[in-house]
């Protein structure tokens, strides 16, 4: 799972993608494809599997890339660079080697400020990938866990070239009990931070595959 940004909840949360793919009252990135009020009548799958159906927290978003399908694959799965291009992310490492598979796991991490519910500290995240297909699909599952705070999540993503690029789609679900307390919240929170990693993505796919836009 995913994913900060701001102060608070919204700040203990949104920084945390992979757990927290969280977010906020921001307005949707340009080119996304899925309004963050959309609702969609079936889940994100990768290899049948989906996001916690029971979750309250839950959000579905998407965007079109104008680069090459194994550009932005490659970004997304070679998670020891993710700092490089993601901002909230400080830092990150696989706990196994070779291609992002089926059993791979990976632990990240991003501070937290202080809030009324929690004291600064700094979100750890272990993501196991559960499903992932080639150029196609990732589901990954973990926990998020700081002082005070716990969050599990289940992260689905899927690519699929389209014309003018690829789209990639996301959705993730959060349940714990500080999450669970004010879902709205969490479920803005939530919305943020999926938007803020396309965001980054889009950017530094586009860069890579056609040099910096000004």
């Amino acid at each position: 799972m995913s994913g900060l940004r701001s102060t608070g909840l919204r700040a203990a949360l949104v920084t945390a993608p992979l757990v927290l793919g969280l977010l906020g009252t921001a307005a949707a990135p340009a080119g996304a494809a899925d309004s963050p009020t959309t609702r969609h009548s079936t889940s994100l799958t990768c290899r049948g599997a989906g996001v916690d159906p029971d979750a309250s927290v839950r959000h579905r978003t998407g965007i079109v890339i104008d680069a090459p399908l194994h550009t932005v694959w490659k970004l997304q799965t070679d998670v020891g660079n993710w700092p490089s291009w993601q901002p909230p992310v400080t830092t990150a490492e696989r706990l196994d080697h070779g291609r992002l598979r089926a059993g791979s796991a990976f632990r990240w991490t991003t501070p937290i400020p202080p809030n009324p519910s929690t004291p600064a500290t700094s979100l750890e995240i272990t993501s196991t990938v559960r499903q992932i297909e080639q150029g196609a699909c990732i589901r990954w599952t973990g926990p998020a866990i700081g002082e005070g705070l716990r969050i599990e999540g289940v992260h689905v993503w899927t690519f699929t070239k389209v014309r003018g690029g690829v789209r990639v789609s996301t959705e993730e679900t959060h349940t714990g009990a500080q999450v669970e307390a004010d879902v709205p919240t969490a479920t803005r929170i939530l919305r943020e931070g999926l938007e803020s990693w396309l965001r980054d993505l889009k950017a530094t796919a586009e860069a890579a595959a056609h040099g910096p836009r000004h």
